[in-house]
């Protein structure tokens, strides 16, 4: 834990019972239930008695304090900045929509993959986060989301969640065993890292694989995601193969559409030509503005063009609804309210349109 106060969602059930040791045994139940069912403070944990409430709540602190609390889209999208023992700030973002309710959780403060138009991004990587940070999460969207029960979680916010994996999926399995959502309802998101797709897709637990891709071709994906230098284009379809093959989940692409980069027919070609074989459906959404990043997004024709043309080339493709840019909760803008570290433009390649 680096020196970091255990918190109440870092433990899992066996280590709760050798906290309760002494205990009766019906007090594990008891906890559990106040913690992963009920979803209430130690402290209004009234089936345990009130000297171990009192001891478990000094042993067991929250890992997040609320910092900010910002509402958008019609109150259909909360954004919460959290304060972390030590300081640290990190971000999460509930989406409400007409038939689920998905929250996106981070699994690192700052993030080391350097990826240039994503606000995380550009602040640099400070820590992993433990496991009970990121459960806790999902634990307070879901209080916060009333009768309108969570039911997707998505491991796209600050950080890679696989440069962080051991937690990560400690994390997911905690969510889908002790909070009770299904697999096929938490997505992991990556830039690339192969060796924790092949990891993944060796793991019990077949949950969604998506991948920020942003380009189809290496010269230019070199650019915009760096770490495609270590692991290319070429090797990465071979592990998201790999994990489609093992899992039997639908791969999908991330793709911010940025002005005259990646956003020209030949672009779209080339992603075309690289998500077929793998079946990969193919979610397209204009860059968000961030303070660092001084190209803008694509325009909506530019947007409706793009899809259009990878519909032509047999590519399943979606263009995804933006949501909560008003409170810089949307995808790629965490932090940016508070990073603003400037950013070179892409080279502009002279590629034939």
């Amino acid at each position: 834990m680096g020196g970091r106060p255990t918190s109440r969602y870092d433990l899992g059930r066996r280590e709760l019972a050798e906290l309760l040791d002494g205990q009766p045994g019906y007090r594990l139940d008891q906890l559990w239930q106040g913690l992963y069912r009920d979803l209430v403070d130690l402290e209004q944990m009234t089936t345990l008695p009130a000297e171990l409430r009192r001891e478990l709540a000094e042993v067991l602190p929250a890992a997040l304090s609320l910092d900010t609390r910002s509402v958008g889209d019609n109150g259909q999208t909360v954004k919460w900045l959290w304060k972390l023992a030590g300081g640290a700030l990190i971000e999460t973002v509930l989406m409400h929509y007409e038939e689920r309710s998905t929250v996106c959780v981070s699994t690192q403060v700052g993030c080391a993959m350097a990826c240039g138009f994503c606000a995380t991004g550009q602040m640099g990587f400070d820590r992993h986060l433990s496991t009970g940070e990121i459960v806790e999460q999902v634990v307070r969207a879901q209080l916060d989301a009333g009768e309108r029960r969570v039911s997707n979680v998505v491991f796209m916010g600050m950080g890679e969640p696989l440069a962080n994996y051991d937690r990560t999926w400690a994390a997911v399995e905690r969510i889908h065993g002790d909070l009770g959502l299904s697999a096929r309802h938490l997505t992991i998101s990556t830039v690339g890292l192969v060796p924790g797709i092949r990891r993944l897709a060796g793991e019990s637990l077949p949950v969604n694989l998506a991948v920020s891709l942003h380009a189809a071709d290496d010269e230019l994906r070199d650019e915009l995601v760096p770490i495609n230098r270590r692991w290319p284009l070429a090797e990465l379809a071979e592990a998201c193969s790999e994990h489609i093959s093992k899992t039997g989940r639908r791969l999908s692409f991330e793709w911010a559409l940025i002005h005259d980069t990646n956003d020209r027919p030949i672009d779209a070609e080339r992603l075309a030509a690289y998500a077929r074989p793998l079946g990969a459906h193919i979610n397209l959404i204009p860059l968000n503005p961030t303070p660092g990043w001084p190209t803008r997004g694509s325009s909506p024709d530019r947007v409706r063009d793009f899809a259009d043309e990878l519909r032509s080339q047999g590519a399943n493709v979606t263009v995804r609804r933006t949501r909560g840019t008003e409170i810089d909760a949307a995808c790629r803008q965490l932090r940016a309210d508070r990073v603003a570290s400037p950013v070179a433009s892409p080279v502009r390649r002279k590629t034939p349109a």
